[in-house]
């Protein structure tokens, strides 16, 4: 698994907004990402987070997590969001993480399997917004993946 560290580079270098909202890699493992915003960079004019803001940091956690599962597995491959629906359930109005999860953990192999076989798959992955103990906002995207073989 990718440290934290090396994650975060990865995001700054590749997915520039991940830098300009000062995004952190709290956490790397197997089966979640963490990843921490502050409020100053993402604020809105009721000095609260963004809804942008709050979606951006909940795909990106959601995304790394897809991402970082399969070079674990070695199954190079292109990840992009195909549709996600989100939901604010409270205003942000400090610092604030997000914390991706697979929707269904039984997915994982016929996914890789899938993508293996015919060089695209796709799979759902939740990502939940917290601020101060509160579960601010709720993410569910559909994320497809593309093997590097078949993109030329």
């Amino acid at each position: 698994m990718m440290t934290p560290t090396d994650l975060q580079a990865y995001l700054h270098d590749h997915i520039p907004i991940s830098a300009a909202m000062h995004v952190r890699v709290l956490a790397t493992e197997p089966d979640s990402i963490t990843l921490q915003a502050p409020l100053a960079p993402n604020i809105n004019h009721r000095e609260t987070v963004f809804g942008g803001s709050a979606s951006a940091v909940a795909i990106l956690a959601a995304w790394s997590l897809v991402h970082l599962r399969l070079k674990c597995e070695g199954l190079e491959s292109r990840v992009v969001i195909q549709h996600n629906c989100m939901d604010y359930l409270a205003p942000i109005s400090d610092d604030f993480t997000a914390r991706s999860y697979l929707v269904d953990q039984d997915a994982w192999a016929s996914f890789t399997r899938l993508l293996a076989r015919r060089g695209r798959a796709r799979i759902l992955v939740a990502a939940a917004l917290e601020t101060d103990g509160v579960i601010a906002g709720r993410l569910e995207g559909e994320f497809v993946a593309f093997s590097n073989a078949g993109l030329r």
